[in-house]
């Protein structure tokens, strides 16, 4: 029987990983790349339709503050999904292309159990990539850590994007995971706080310097 080690899974992967630790090792996630312009509208709110918006988020100082409640109602009344309070990224969907999300987050101690970052699309999933949090540590969904001691500290988060081959991620500038792709045709950025398993009462992340990046 054939070695994990010598699968071409295993070697696609970790190719795929050293060639971008060639290319990043010495430069900034954002080289290469050109910001695009946002306005507000582009930073769509979703939060428990029940509620008036301010009782969930907060936008002082340029700082976006989200905030919800295990118990509280979904987004929107047709839905049947866990609560959240999110910002969907708005005018700048994508099909094709190398995209980046990058901003600076926030979770405070006690949070846990909470997606506070997606790329939303994917072939036989919901989603490309989601950004979890569990008691301190930042994973890919509930499957790898990718960042250990994160409450009560800013961090620098850039996500990037290549469609069709994969997600890389890095955390205060420093590479530290990627993932194959899960295709789809259609893709979008967000972030904030939605619930997942074993979530506390109470979740909460902040945001400020959200941009949405393009390779040039």
């Amino acid at each position: 029987m054939a070695s994990y080690s010598s699968s071409p899974w295993f070697f696609s992967i970790f190719f795929s990983y050293f060639l971008i630790l060639i290319i990043h090792c010495n430069g900034d996630p954002t080289d290469g790349f050109t910001a695009v312009d946002l306005t507000e509208a582009d930073f769509d709110l979703q939060s428990p339709y029940n509620l008036p918006q301010t009782d969930r988020y907060s936008f002082k100082n340029g700082i976006r503050k989200l905030w919800v409640y295990s118990n509280d109602k979904p987004h929107d009344r047709t839905t049947q999904t866990k609560p959240r309070t999110e910002i969907r990224m708005k005018g700048y969907d994508y099909s094709d292309g190398i995209w980046q999300f990058e901003g600076h987050g926030y979770v405070p101690s006690g949070t846990t159990g909470v997606s506070i970052m997606q790329i939303f699309g994917a072939a036989s999933h919901a989603t490309t990539f989601m950004l979890h949090t569990y008691n301190g540590q930042l994973w890919y969904y509930h499957q790898s850590l990718i960042e250990d001691n994160i409450y009560d500290r800013w961090f620098r988060l850039n996500v990037i994007h290549k469609v069709g081959e994969n997600v890389t991620v890095f955390i205060d500038g420093v590479l530290k995971f990627v993932a194959d792709d899960r295709g789809g045709e259609s893709h979008y950025f967000k972030f904030g706080v939605y619930t997942q398993n074993d979530s506390s009462d109470y979740m909460e992340s902040r945001w400020k310097d959200v941009k949405i990046l393009q390779e040039t």
